[in-house]
């Protein structure tokens, strides 16, 4: 049973996770994609690391440890934040928290394709679904003078190595703990993203709107800094049904959110695609229901 303290922080958190998807589409008004990513990331890293030292954890990987910071960041927190960043230059911000959220229905697909895993009606139909959602988007997109389809394709692919990381997590025997891990990701993906901003993107101005701080600083202390620190606390207790019912919510807030912050208006596509995509998040991650056992009678 979830205590009240346990579902005031499940709402907080998901509130944070979806107004992100809209602050991350008003502070690439004024900054480039990589260079918001570099700076974000490597705020949240220091405010991570200083926080979980503070308490006494473990902080410093050891020997093999390191192989399983570098195999696992490299899809979950290098492909992720560097591809989903780009769909979210491209789409509306609503639009791209939809997609990105198709990630949970990825990870089952890409165990039944790829690592014998059984092939279900709910797996099934998560796959239409998700089909479903991204149809209506692509046709949208593509209906739009200023439709720019290639977020999409942004999108999937940054949800496919969300995938393979959460896959990869699953399969590793983690010695170190996951807030370790999750820090060291954090700090060897910003290096390469600050590498890879300076080598495509032009050197900033520095000179922001006070909008564009307060989003920046959301980014860093929010989205990568207390929301973080939430669900490490959470999601060793919370049951798998709590914890569906909050991702399936993040795409709603980000796109509801999404009108307030950035001004952008859903279209019905949109609803009928969050519609979708929470069906087949329900599907994969809600456990089934146990039929009542039927008592004798006398």
């Amino acid at each position: 049973m979830i205590s009240r303290r346990q579902l005031l922080a499940l709402i907080a958190l998901t509130l944070m996770w979806g107004i992100n998807w809209p602050m991350m589409k008003l502070s690439l008004r004024e900054l480039s994609p990589m260079y918001f990513r570099a700076c974000t990331m490597t705020a949240g890293a220091i405010f991570l690391y200083s926080w979980y030292r503070a308490r006494g954890l473990r902080m410093l990987p050891q020997g093999t440890e390191w192989k399983s910071v570098a195999s696992i960041g490299l899809p979950n927190m290098l492909g992720w934040h560097t591809v989903s960043i780009l769909g979210v230059k491209e789409l509306a911000s609503g639009r791209a928290a939809i997609l990105g959220f198709t990630m949970p229905i990825w990870t089952v697909l890409i165990g039944v394709l790829f690592l014998g895993e059984k092939l279900t009606r709910r797996v099934a139909f998560a796959a239409v679904a998700v089909a479903v959602a991204i149809t209506l988007l692509i046709s949208h997109e593509f209906t739009t003078l200023s439709g720019r389809p290639l977020g999409i394709v942004w999108m999937e692919i940054a949800a496919v190595c969300w995938a393979i990381g959460t896959l990869m997590v699953r399969r590793a025997h983690l010695t170190l703990p996951v807030e370790t891990l999750t820090v060291w990701m954090m700090i060897l993906t910003s290096a390469c993203l600050w590498l890879i901003a300076l080598v495509s993107e032009p050197w900033p101005r520095w000179q922001f709107s006070t909008a564009m701080w307060a989003s920046l600083a959301y980014g860093a202390f929010i989205n990568y800094g207390f929301a973080q620190t939430m669900w490490a606390g959470l999601a060793r207790n919370l049951p798998p049904a709590t914890s569906a019912m909050s991702i399936m919510a993040i795409p709603l807030i980000g796109t509801l959110s999404a009108t307030v912050i950035v001004g952008e208006w859903p279209h019905w596509q949109d609803f009928v695609a969050i519609g979708f995509v929470m069906a087949a998040i329900a599907a994969v991650l809600l456990p089934p229901r146990t039929p009542p056992l039927r008592g004798k009678t006398a």
